[in-house]
């Protein structure tokens, strides 16, 4: 059953599951699936039935499953498909013409916390001590830039990386840098983890002893790419009338007769 969906109008999101639609139920098993609901708020916010919507890093296909609910063209890529409408791909060739998309989302890897491919040219497989790591995410970056449209949003969801007898490694901060060089920033959200790990009370003891803290939330960077004529913070409002009343109506309290 479809839960009551409303859009967030903080730059807190905690959800009370990880997805919202029966379809999705199959990305409950998938490692690092991205949670539906944001999504849905993000494609609520910047796009119009209708609009392309593209993926370089589909993983389990949640962007597609919601771009379909909202009657949005989705094309989805990745290194690894799991499913017949993922293409094989590597985000740093997206295979898609110039200026195509009208909104793009990615959820990369954030340096070698799961297991992705396995593949040696995987982005997940590099470390994020290195170099190397942001070089291959500015590529990614970059071919998000030139597919797409002027005066159109894309958004980036990673977490920092923080293990025991590491160095806290700032990824976050370092993509949004890297962000900064092809785009304008529009809003950072931070997005609460519910990660079955977090539960288990010997990781919150290893966490006291070891003197570090677990990761607790997650950035979600959006960013403008700006259209020609355009002044910085006069963004083009992409909502559909439509969807954005049904969303205002829903914060409206009905006055009892």
């Amino acid at each position: 059953m479809k839960k009551t969906l409303r859009l967030q109008t903080q730059t807190l999101w905690d959800f009370p599951s990880q997805h919202y639609l029966h379809e999705q139920e199959h990305a409950q098993s998938y490692k690092g699936a991205t949670p539906s609901y944001i999504i849905w708020n993000l494609l609520q916010r910047y796009s119009q039935p209708g609009d392309v919507i593209v993926d370089p890093m589909c993983g389990a296909g949640t962007t597609l499953d919601v771009a379909k609910e909202l009657h949005r063209k989705a094309f989805g890529f990745d290194l690894n498909p799991i499913r017949k409408d993922i293409k094989l791909a590597d985000a740093r060739k997206i295979p898609l013409e110039k200026q195509s998309a009208d909104f793009v989302f990615i959820d990369p890897p954030y340096s070698t916390h799961l297991a992705y491919s396995g593949k040696e040219k995987c982005i997940g497989e590099l470390e994020a001590t290195s170099s190397e790591y942001y070089d291959a995410m500015e590529r990614v970056i970059r071919e998000i830039h030139r597919i797409l449209k002027p005066s159109r949003y894309m958004a980036l969801l990673v977490s920092d990386s923080a293990k025991k007898g590491k160095p806290f490694l700032p990824i976050g901060f370092n993509l949004f840098s890297i962000l900064g060089d092809y785009f304008l920033p529009v809003d950072i959200i931070a997005i609460t983890r519910h990660n079955a790990k977090l539960l288990r009370n010997h990781w919150h003891s290893s966490a006291v002893e070891g003197n570090y803290f677990l990761r607790g939330f997650s950035y979600l960077f959006i960013m403008y790419k700006m259209g020609k004529g355009e002044s910085p913070g006069k963004w083009l409002d992409r909502r559909s009338p439509e969807e954005y009343k049904k969303q205002l109506d829903s914060f409206t309290i009905k006055k009892k007769h």
